[in-house]
């Protein structure tokens, strides 16, 4: 590795300014960054390093807050279900609910939202039959032994990622709450607090946005026992307020309920395909976070500092591959990374000249899951070179143009091995952004295009980091993905209706019945299934994994059986015999050490799909063809090497191309990347033992040897 610097982003903290500015010459940083709950010296801000100062612009303000508690942002939570044992029934809002985090929100504009349900009739109490009085809801003329629920709205009075940084670090300090732009007052303040904060901090090179106003939804519940009640990074619940909802009436002509974000208490994952109220409702509160979020930038930009945003916490409306994002005006986007889809997920967004990595393991004691980090027991060195590996490969494919870390610089004074390794982190990624300057890296010919419900918006990932989505095929499809040599996209049903796009060679569909990822209702429309078996016929590949396709109402549950060669039996075909059939290979797709877990009741069609791998007498992966194109069914997918390696085989074999071709290396625990260009070829093990392989290449095979989790780079 060349000894470059630069691009690196440091952890400063004040009384630590000795081992702040060692570590930025080490680590080749050229900014030094305030985390949450640290300080910068007089004597680090003026070391000559660019200084990123970071903001969350909603909850720093307890003063103003106090002064202004109507002013706190809001959510809709609902009761768990009681059965009501007479006519009458008493139900305890708060009960089921974190009290640090909630407070009722109890005016009159409040409780015109608030909806009792009886859930077993699924029929909605009518207002005369209700009454709220100190923190409980008694209802009256009620069916006795129904199930009954109270959706009401609450304020969030301890802001999430303060509750959780005060949880996991032990935090003895105020809890910080979080004010809602969206009442003209609160923008009058936020707006001359941005000025005041510019102009104190002349020091500062780069605001760095904590994102902007609206949390991902979490909320805690108040029993230990299932504390995390709900979670979902891409949810707009955490958005609503009586405000919002006369604003939203005002401009869509028509109200929602509390029933609309409740959703008979599943709420609105982002796992689920949802109707045109969610997409509305989406749009509008998108459109506020531009149009405010625009002019803290641009106080930002008067002052003559950049705009950073990260694109974590409170990033509800911004919507990087949202069509108004650009309007923001930031110049730069920050993606903390566990995993290669985030990596990508961060190079892919547009409207923004920096995109940077905020790279793992972060400098606190413990980690996100709970386990030793930067203490006693903890290895932070082996989390490094294990997060690193995950990344690497993408970074091979796509570029970023900075990485850095975050939280608490003095942590790593008893972990020099960490030290060491993060230089040649550090080394390497800059080695790599050089590459990318010179020129793309080669990709193989198939066009791969993902089919979800949400398409291009939630491009590179399934909501959430890998660790909170890995039960889901997709995020796992995306992850092998990540850092293959293939050119990819993300497209949704409203783009293939009406004929597929011509420069696509792969289409896959990835998930189970129901789901955004796989689809859900919108597989009904007639013209998805027509478009893709026209296309498929004429030469296409689809890839199905677990329910693809899936739709009830039909005489197949998977919609695209027919091109798949297997359906789903969900107890309709208990009486209808069953093909029988030998697994057998014959290609070689099935890379050695793959590991699909079978899938009850899938059987095959007709009997002519080839099952390439079984389970317990049950098709785990078939292919079948049909007209001149192919169907390609995994029973269900979970990222490895093993099996990233027959995925790209999967790709590759159904789409006409040859397994074996040049820039593959012959052992799938070595990937690599081309760069025709500077003549560059780049190696790098994703293994924890010393591999080699031999690689194909225009100037002939050559052979490369690494150690556990290496990288090694070839002239060609």
């Amino acid at each position: 590795m060349s000894k470059l610097k630069g691009s690196f982003t440091l952890p400063g903290e004040s009384g630590y300014e000795k081992l702040t500015l060692q570590l930025a010459e080490k680590w080749g940083a050229d900014v030094i960054r305030d985390s949450d709950g640290t300080v910068l010296s007089d004597e680090i801000l003026n070391a000559g390093y660019g200084i990123y100062s970071t903001i969350c612009i909603i909850r720093d303000h307890n003063e103003w807050a106090k002064k202004n508690p109507d002013k706190l942002q809001q959510c809709f939570l609902m009761t768990e279900p009681i059965v009501a044992e007479s006519n009458t029934l008493e139900i305890e809002l708060m009960k089921d609910f974190f009290p640090e985090q909630f407070r009722i929100n109890e005016t009159s504009d409040s409780i015109k939202y608030w909806q009792v349900w009886d859930r077993t009739s699924n029929t909605e109490i009518p207002r005369e039959n209700w009454n709220y009085l100190n923190g409980k809801v008694m209802i009256k003329n009620i069916a006795p032994f129904h199930k009954y629920t109270v959706s009401f709205l609450a304020w969030r009075i301890w802001e999430e990622i303060s509750m959780y940084n005060h949880t996991t670090n032990n935090w003895d300090k105020e809890h910080l709450m979080q004010i809602d732009p969206v009442y003209p007052e609160t923008q009058e303040y936020l707006l001359e607090w941005m000025e005041n904060w510019c102009k104190a901090h002349p020091a500062t090179t780069v605001v760095r946005f904590t994102s902007m106003f609206y949390n991902f939804v979490w909320i805690w519940g108040s029993d230990e026992r299932n504390r995390h009640k709900f979670t979902d990074w891409a949810s707009y619940d955490f958005t609503v307020s009586p405000k919002m909802l006369d604003d939203f009436a005002k401009k869509y002509g028509y109200s929602l309920t509390a029933e609309d974000f409740i959703n008979k208490g599943k709420l609105h994952a982002t796992h689920i395909s949802c109707d045109r109220k969610k997409l509305d409702w989406m749009e509008f509160v998108s459109d506020f976070v531009v149009s405010f979020g625009k002019k803290l930038v641009d106080i930002v930009h008067k002052y003559g500092k950049l705009a950073y945003v990260f694109y974590d916490d409170s990033w509800v409306g911004i919507e990087p591959y949202g069509p108004r994002f650009a309007e923001f005006g930031f110049d730069g986007i920050i993606k903390c990374v566990f995993s290669g889809f985030e990596a990508r997920l961060c190079s892919g967004v547009q409207g923004v000249k920096t995109h940077e990595l905020r790279l793992h393991p972060y400098l606190f004691p413990v980690g996100l899951g709970g386990l030793p980090t930067f203490m006693d027991g903890g290895n932070p060195t082996l989390d490094a070179k294990i997060y690193w590996n995950n990344v690497r490969r993408a970074l091979l494919r796509a570029p970023i143009d900075r990485i850095g870390l975050g939280g608490y610089l003095h942590l790593v004074q008893d972990f020099p091995d960490f030290c060491d390794y993060i230089e040649k982190i550090s080394d390497e990624f800059r080695t790599i952004k050089q590459f990318h300057k010179d020129g793309k890296p080669y990709v193989l010919k198939p066009k791969v295009a993902v089919l979800s419900f949400w398409g291009k918006l939630r491009s590179w990932t399934c909501s959430g980091h890998y660790h909170e989505t890995y039960m889901h095929d997709l995020i796992n499809i995306n992850e092998s993905l990540s850092g293959m040599p293939l050119d990819v996209s993300f497209i949704s049903f409203d783009d293939i209706k009406n004929g597929v796009p011509e420069d696509i060679d792969i289409i896959i569909n990835a998930g189970y019945e129901g789901s955004a990822w796989s689809g859900g209702e919108i597989w009904a429309d007639e013209r998805i299934a027509s478009a893709l078996t026209e296309w498929v016929h004429k030469g296409g590949a689809f890839i199905g994994v677990n329910e693809p396709s899936a739709s009830r109402g039909f005489d197949t549950l998977f919609r695209m059986a027919h091109v798949l060669g297997v359906d789903k039996d969900t107890g309709e075909r208990v009486c209808h015999g069953k093909w029988k059939f030998k697994a057998f290979d014959k290609n070689g797709i099935i890379a050695p050490g793959s590991n699909f877990a079978a899938k009850e009741n899938i059987y095959l069609t007709d009997g002519k799909a080839e099952v390439l791998l079984e389970k317990d007498g049950l098709p785990v992966v078939s292919a079948y063809s049909f007209g001149k194109g192919k169907g390609i069914y995994f029973s269900s997918y979970k990222h490895s090497t093993e099996n990233a390696k027959t995925l790209l085989n999967t790709i590759l074999y159904s789409s006409g191309e040859p397994l074996a071709q040049k820039y593959i290396p012959d052992n799938l625990y070595i990937e690599c990347a081309y760069y025709p260009e500077s003549k560059t070829l780049v190696a790098i093990n994703n293994s924890n033992s010393a591999q080699s392989a031999g690689i194909d290449t225009d100037s002939g095979k050559i052979k490369v040897s690494l150690e556990p989790y290496d990288t090694q780079i070839t002239r060609l």
